[in-house]
């Protein structure tokens, strides 16, 4: 076997022991030999760098109630790796820092312009997380790397942000300018696609085998989870149903296609919409007026939470998954929106499909993007290391 394919496996080997040891601690070194199939020897040497490393420890641990025998279990230490989550919207950048298990240690938030350019932003995400740092108590010499959700397409192994409606970017190599301007790596990814990993590792897709998040707020997006898998399709932009043509004489979308499924649903089109009879600023404005009982925002936001039943209809259509995860900034501020939703798709969801699927709000709710985004950069730091 060459060396490169000997490294290669080594790599690997470490990384599966490692995520073993995250999703199943504590844990002994005899179980982990078993479900690898690695010799007792192989995992012994990859838990003692691991331990030498900082990122394991070995306790003495009750295993057997009858006698009170104790077996030696390895156990991650929570923050011997922390990353940096970042999620980035049309007009708000949220930063957090993100251990191991996915835990949100710190973070800040601040609003941005929506025509704010690449550079401005990522010199303030570098501001903010030297802030953090100091005002956190984060070691340094622990960060990992950056990870990054954003709505668009993403060239994911480059990190270049191929096109960004929302953001107004185009072709931008985010991810060589986050590490110019702060020093860690950073990989960057769609934001649904990393919220869905979240979701899966410690949220409302736990245990699901195929899973589809949907997301409604500043977009309309989706991801689909398969055995634990994100879904990407060729040029990682499987999922982009908010553009998805339902009435081509319908509404311009910012994209530059007319009648787009997002025209219906997203917060700056309702925005938009609302403000040809009165100016109305921000979605919590517009969702008081129906609260009044105003006719004309009761039809815009009905007519949305229609559309949105209607996309729930086409994607378990499209996809037969076993849960269907309502998550985004409408269902974040607006909770019970959900049941509405879900009463809905009893009159839009294709019949012989009813009660095959369940539909759940997401457990991760805002710092959904920004824990999966972390947990990605942790996923590529061990992947190299």
């Amino acid at each position: 076997m060459k060396k490169h394919d000997q490294d290669f496996m080594k790599r690997q080997n470490r990384l599966t022991v490692f995520q073993i040891i995250k999703n199943e601690q504590p844990i002994s070194r005899a179980a982990i030999a078993k479900q690898t199939g690695m010799s007792p020897t192989t995992v012994s040497r990859i838990v003692a760098e691991l331990t030498d490393e900082g990122y394991v420890h070995e306790t003495e641990e009750q295993v057997s109630a009858g006698r009170g025998r104790k077996s030696s279990l390895i156990r991650l230490l929570d923050t011997a790796v922390i990353s940096i989550g970042v999620e980035l919207d049309r007009d708000r950048a949220n930063i957090g820092f993100i251990d191991i298990q996915g835990n949100v240690l710190c973070s800040e938030s601040f609003s941005r312009p929506p025509n704010e350019e690449a550079s401005t932003t990522v010199a303030r995400i570098g501001s903010t997380i030297e802030d953090l740092i100091a005002t956190g108590g984060i070691d340094r010499k622990r960060i990992v790397g950056i990870g990054v959700g954003l709505p668009g397409i993403i060239e994911v192994q480059e990190g270049i942000v191929k096109f960004s409606v929302q953001l107004g970017w185009k072709n931008i190599r985010l991810a060589d300018l986050l590490q110019d301007v702060t020093g860690f790596q950073a990989v960057v990814d769609n934001e649904l696609k990393v919220k869905a990993l979240a979701e899966q590792l410690k949220g409302s897709a736990y245990g699901s085998n195929r899973t589809v998040l949907l997301g409604f707020g500043n977009g309309v997006g989706s991801a689909l989870i398969l055995e634990g898998e994100i879904y990407r399709g060729v040029t990682n932009s499987a999922g982009e149903i908010g553009h998805t043509t339902v009435d081509p004489e319908g509404m311009m979308c910012d994209c530059g296609k007319a009648g787009c499924l997002q025209t219906y649903i997203n917060i700056p089109s309702l925005l938009s919409e609302a403000s040809k009879i009165k100016p109305v600023r921000t979605i919590e404005e517009l969702f008081a007026e129906r609260r009044a009982g105003t006719h004309w925002a009761c039809y815009l936001i009905d007519r949305a939470l229609a559309y949105m039943a209607i996309t729930v209809n086409n994607v378990v259509s499209m996809y037969n998954p076993d849960s269907v995860i309502l998550s985004g900034e409408i269902l974040d501020k607006f909770p019970e929106v959900h049941e509405e939703i879900v009463n809905l798709c009893s009159r839009y969801v294709w019949e012989p499909l009813q009660g095959s699927f369940s539909i759940v709000r997401s457990k991760l709710h805002e710092e959904g993007v920004m824990i999966g985004s972390g947990m990605v950069a942790q996923d590529r730091y061990f992947q190299l290391n």
